[in-house]
């Protein structure tokens, strides 16, 4: 039977969501804490696999397995074996037709910011310190020009493997709260350092660098070598994946923090 399941992550001391070979993965720890629980080996699919020191609150995947094990003790028993810095959330039973990865509908990110004089010792792997003033609100306007269906070449990793550079943003916010400068974004799909290249684009806005106008001057150019500087991982992270109705998969729980 297929079983999806929800995860949330801290990726500090993780190369992020895939197995690697020399290297200790969040894909790899849940393998191996579901596969003590079905007594068998087994692959685990995401919907969104994330890079290294890159958090999720709302990560969602799946995998075959022979074993029956009520949902609850899938979790249980996955967070028992499981280091500190993983947890499952959820488990549900579903069709073979359910897919973490290609039938998301739609994924949300949210990128998180420290804008004060000092650096901080709680939040050091959390957010992006950012000592100089941001303006969130020129953030945000000139933001607004990445809605819709574009192509996203200039804002995409140069070594992004992704067919096509179209996506759909649905999404794009910057709001402050206290200290703190938080981007939500959201869109069908996201194509590699997508949301860590906007993030910096609208940060170089935001200090005064840029103009408004510069995030849609580099859209209509479609050439990353000329775009801003990739914002660091730590501030990055999944918040949501959405589905179907008809897969019943659960909401993502409210965190906290960010």
């Amino acid at each position: 039977m297929r079983v999806a399941i929800g995860i949330e992550y801290d990726g500090c001391g993780f190369h992020g969501w895939q197995v690697q070979q020399h290297a200790v993965s969040v894909q790899s720890c849940v393998e191996q804490a579901l596969a003590r629980v079905a007594a068998h080996p087994l692959r685990v699919q995401c919907a969104g696999r994330t890079d290294a020191d890159v958090h999720a609150s709302g990560q969602v995947a799946h995998f075959d397995t022979a074993a029956v094990r009520p949902e609850r003790a899938w979790v249980l028993g996955a967070n028992a074996n499981l280091p500190d810095g993983v947890s499952l959330t959820w488990a549900r039973r579903v069709s073979d037709a359910f897919n973490a990865r290609y039938s998301a509908t739609g994924r949300a990110y949210r990128y998180v910011i420290l804008n004060r004089s000092t650096r901080s010792a709680l939040l050091r792997d959390r957010a992006v310190w950012v000592h100089r003033p941001l303006d969130e609100q020129q953030m945000h306007e000139a933001g607004q020009c990445l809605l819709g269906e574009h192509d996203f070449s200039s804002y995409r990793a140069q070594g992004c493997q992704a067919k096509s550079p179209v996506r759909w943003l649905t999404r794009l916010d910057v709001q402050r709260r206290g200290d703190l400068v938080v981007l939500e974004v959201r869109a069908n799909a996201f194509l590699h350092h997508m949301v860590r290249n906007i993030a910096g684009v609208l940060m170089a806005v935001g200090r005064g660098d840029a103009g408004v106008d510069w995030p849609r001057t580099l859209l209509e150019q479609r050439d990353r070598a000329l775009g801003g500087v990739t914002a660091p991982p730590q501030g990055l992270y999944l918040v949501r994946v959405d589905y179907p109705e008809h897969f019943a998969i659960p909401e993502p729980a409210e965190t906290a923090f960010p």
